[in-house]
């Protein structure tokens, strides 16, 4: 069985997610990673015509920016 680009780029995407999912108590840095994984998992959706899959996957890449934005801010010392 031969594997195209299209898939090979969505298990890219995919397993991203996966890993960065997996060690985002780490570092507020795998939230990032975790928000742009979610975004390139949207951008496979919609190249393979599913526009529910890339319409969620951004959607998790606004909420996992948001995230990393809330966690990094908390790390920093008030002014």
């Amino acid at each position: 069985m031969i594997i195209d680009a299209l898939s090979l780029f969505g298990l890219f995407a995919v397993g991203l997610m996966l890993l960065f999912y997996a060690f985002e108590d780490v570092s507020h840095w795998c939230v990032l990673g975790f928000a742009i994984a979610c975004l390139l998992g949207s951008i496979y959706g919609f190249a393979q015509g599913s526009w529910p899959l890339g319409t969620l996957g951004a959607i998790w890449a606004f909420i996992a920016l948001k995230r990393w934005q809330k966690r990094r801010l908390a790390g920093k010392p008030a002014s």
